[in-house]
């Protein structure tokens, strides 16, 4: 079977059973508790508290709510924790995931009874053993899953502790619990995740109050198992870049060929979903990727164009599935930009490398955050003396240091104009600046309602940020706007702005005001008591009306005029406008 099939068959097996399939979400995570997408459960995650609906809320990657309590999909999911990782036969930083998820449709048993059936009768594979949680730290044995596999005629079951058999939560909070695992020829394939607990900051759980069903199966392991082979590079997913690197460069070892191809079919994802090389959060990791893979061809002697090599067998694989790897161009564009810049600091990086007399963790990190140079090609072109006590793990505990910063960095910008939203408080050096400020956050008020009405109710808002210089705005939308649109939106918002409206807020209990219309963010869990503010004389017909804790002007005349200054892609399906005011 070639990976296009299995696709397709493990898609139509669980929508002929009930499930909603849900195309998968980019990479550019909107879940502030993570930098990027790292599991096939990150979307779904409102439905698991409750904060979502799944039978009347309006899903962001379907334009319309899920219509059935159970869903599948495959989604593109990515974990840094294995960058250093890659090169031999299992390790990736991209990958995809197969998973069917339950928010109260079924648990446990009709759980295991599909991955058994699937896995036995649509592939025709046969499992070697399973395991299930042993229980540890106040969470009990699994004996359900235990007797649920029995009676599936699994005799062969294994027990594990927390380390192994209990996952989550994704980020520093959420729903997470028991887990039971399928293992084919000795390999991990599917990993089936009992949604019981709610994992606070800190570690403490609390039960959910409905339970939920999370699976996870990496595609690429499951490709391997079903050619018979441990390495998941020998898999269609990898088999074509492999070979037209072997073609362009011969003389490469195992590993580096591995790293190649992982890091640039990781990098053409990352590319084609919005990000692009920055030194903070998701672009501080394509950048980290890139940068790797132009290091490896200095140490590994390479003459080739890589990038250009590689980049159209990654389109001609995937990008079916993902349209946007078919932009070739701009993928290569990012690239060859990134490599233009990181060409330009390694001469200054390595010749600043030969200055030191004892290289330390914190040193090695500095070379890499200032001039780009990754750990291999520091330990490699260093002199032999100041490097010699140079090690990996140190490297890696300077770098996750950085990651925390970038982390905690990003759930506050979640953002500037969201800490408006959940606080109501704003930073201003004076009073002119706090001035500015009210009238960028009124703006952004009159911003989303003016995107809904040129191009429709698909937009939703994905976070914003607004300063004294700007407000900043991200929000749904599938294509580039064009300008026609983006000048209809600017004269939609000048007019509001003219006609003087008032802006008014009232208090409503949660339910009363989501009936009113009024916009707030899908999954977010809000108080039992809301504050509501519209812009215009009446909520019925107001122009504006969003869940929000202001503050604001009093009228929209006090706002000036507002000119857009850019509209651009911040990731697949996701739009930023940043405007000003006059």
């Amino acid at each position: 079977m070639t990976s296009e099939q299995v696709r397709e068959k493990f898609l139509r097996f669980f929508e002929k059973r009930g499930h909603t399939v849900v195309p998968s979400s980019s990479l550019f995570s909107d879940d502030p508790s993570v930098l990027i997408t790292t599991a096939g459960m990150q979307q779904f995650k409102p439905y698991y508290t409750g904060d979502a609906d799944p039978l009347t809320d309006i899903h962001p990657n379907l334009g319309r709510p899920l219509g059935s309590k159970n869903t599948a999909s495959i989604q593109k999911s990515f974990r840094t924790s294995d960058i250093d990782e890659v090169g031999d036969e299992t390790h990736l930083t991209f990958f995809e995931m197969l998973g069917n998820f339950s928010f109260g449709g079924y648990f446990k048993k009709e759980a295991i009874e599909l991955s058994h059936e699937f896995i036995t009768k649509e592939l025709g594979l046969t499992i070697d053993y399973v395991s299930v949680f042993k229980g540890e730290e106040g969470v009990p044995l699994d004996e359900e899953s235990e007797a649920i596999w029995k009676s599936l005629g699994i005799t062969d079951i294994r027990r594990f502790g927390r380390e192994d058999n209990f996952w989550g939560p994704t980020g520093s909070e959420g729903p997470c619990g028991p887990t039971t695992e399928i293992y084919i020829k000795g390999v991990e394939v599917w990993n089936l995740v009992f949604n019981e607990f709610y994992s606070h900051p800190g570690g403490k759980l609390t039960k959910l109050e409905t339970p939920g069903v999370d699976t996870g199966m990496g595609f690429e392991r499951l490709m391997a198992v079903i050619i018979g082979e441990t390495d998941v590079f020998k898999t269609d997913l990898f088999l074509p870049i492999v070979k037209k690197l072997e073609e362009v460069a011969p003389n490469l070892d195992e590993q580096s060929k591995k790293v190649f191809a992982d890091h640039l079919r990781a990098s053409a994802f990352l590319i084609a979903d919005g990000i692009r090389p920055s030194n903070k959060e998701a672009g501080y990791i394509l950048r980290r990727l890139l940068r790797r893979v132009i290091a490896y061809e200095v140490s590994r002697d390479v003459h080739s164009d890589l990038f250009a090599v590689v980049v159209p067998e990654v389109a001609q694989k995937f990008s079916d599935v993902y349209p946007g790897l078919k932009n070739t161009e701009e993928i290569l564009r990012v690239m060859e930009e990134e490599k233009s810049k990181f060409q330009a600091a390694l001469g200054r990086g390595l010749k600043e490398l030969t200055r030191y007399e004892k290289l330390t963790a914190e040193d090695a990190f500095k070379l890499y955050e200032s001039y780009g140079l990754p750990f291999e090609l520091i330990k490699e072109m260093a002199p032999r003396e100041s490097a010699k006590n140079l090690k990996q793990e140190d490297f890696d505990k300077e770098f996750e240091k950085h990651q925390k910063k970038s982390r905690a960095g990003a759930e506050a910008k979640f953002g500037g104009h969201g800490l408006l939203l959940n606080t109501g408080e704003i930073k201003a050096g004076n009073k002119e600046e706090l001035n500015k400020i009210l009238r960028l956050h009124t703006t952004t008020h009159l911003l989303q309602a003016a995107l809904r009405k040129v191009l429709g109710n698909e937009v939703e808002q994905r976070g914003s940020d607004v300063n004294a210089q700007r407000t900043r705005f991200d929000f749904t939308f599938p294509r580039k706007m064009t300008p026609e649109e983006i000048k209809k939106v600017e004269d939609l918002i000048n007019q509001a702005i003219k006609d003087d409206l008032p802006v008014r807020k009232i208090e409503l209990p949660l339910e009363e005001a989501k009936k009113t219309g009024a916009l707030h963010f899908f999954g977010t869990k809000y108080p039992p008591q809301v504050k509501v503010y519209y812009i215009g004389n009446a909520i019925k017909d107001a122009f504006s009306k969003e869940f929000c804790n202001g503050p604001h002007v009093e009228r929209t005349g006090e706002i000036g005029k507002v000119i857009i200054t850019k509209e651009e892609a911040v990731s697949s399906g996701v739009r930023r406008i940043r405007a000003k005011v006059e």
